[in-house]
């Protein structure tokens, strides 16, 4: 990564307070276990539901869990879910996009039919059907959202390979004696890239909010692995009385969803003036 990349960034503030966000938010994934006060899994039946105090900064749950110590430890399911859709959606979407504008022909008609049919379809129900046969899981949930996910990928890379496959940069390219993987390698996927990471910024606050969805039907991350979905599934029986049990883990997910978005709105700015 450039210096001048990076002081880009620093000069856009949506940019530069989403990635301070995400920083922050993966140095208490790491760090967790000095962070966090308790064991996260520590069950004390005689505390429970206990609100914000001296000794639980957070409160406890219906299991005499401190929050706090859970919420810490919830980044990492967290990070690691939306982690994992990233490696498998961006490749799988660029891949199919880049072949698909490039070759045309019956390459892309098979492959964009298969797009159109996967993106017909609701994403989150289908993630939630995946998840119901592979089983819950963390990784199985991350599978679920990567395999609903990628088609808006490969639509995007598809759209931008149109207008570039008879481009003067890529004949000159060609007359070099570049073709083949050398081609969509070195030429055609950096020019794919920026805007692909983009949407994928800003994809990734939906991902955060569908893999709470599925933590809190269940589906997401095996108990007792505190998990920020499950979390407000375990409050919602006491939301009006002992409100912070849900309501905590809920403000988690909102700044999580609202970094990524922030982190996408400064990178769209901040690679449109790289390419200007």
């Amino acid at each position: 990564m450039s210096l001048s990349f990076l002081t880009k960034i620093a000069r856009s503030p949506s940019a530069f307070i989403g990635l301070s966000l995400l920083l922050l938010l993966l140095l208490i994934a790491i760090f967790a276990p000095w962070l966090a006060p308790y064991d996260p899994n520590w069950q004390h039946a005689a505390q429970r539901l206990l609100a914000p105090n001296a000794a639980h900064w957070l409160g406890t749950d219906s299991y005499g869990r401190d929050i706090l110590s859970r919420l810490i430890y919830g980044t990492r399911p967290m990070l690691g879910l939306v982690g994992l859709v990233a490696l498998i959606t961006l490749p799988l979407g660029l891949f199919i996009g880049i072949l698909s504008g490039y070759y045309g022909g019956w390459t892309e008609r098979i492959l964009m039919r298969f797009t159109d049919i996967i993106m017909s379809m609701p994403s989150l129900i289908l993630a939630f059907a995946f998840v119901a046969m592979l089983g819950p899981g963390l990784l199985n949930g991350a599978l679920a959202l990567a395999l609903t996910a990628w088609p808006a990928y490969a639509r995007q890379a598809r759209s931008e390979i149109q207008h570039l496959r008879n481009s003067d940069y890529l004949a000159a390219a060609e007359m070099m004696g570049i073709n083949g993987i050398r081609l969509l390698w070195g030429h055609i996927l950096p020019l794919c890239l920026p805007s692909a990471i983009v949407r994928l910024a800003l994809n990734l606050a939906v991902i955060i909010l569908a893999a709470a969805g599925l933590g809190f039907l269940g589906l997401g991350a095996r108990p007792p692995m505190a998990e920020w979905g499950a979390m407000i599934a375990e409050g919602m029986p006491v939301i009006f009385d002992q409100w912070w049990v849900a309501a905590i883990p809920g403000t988690a997910i909102l700044i999580s969803s609202l970094a990524f978005n922030l982190l996408g709105d400064g990178l769209r700015d901040v690679l449109g003036e790289s390419h200007e």
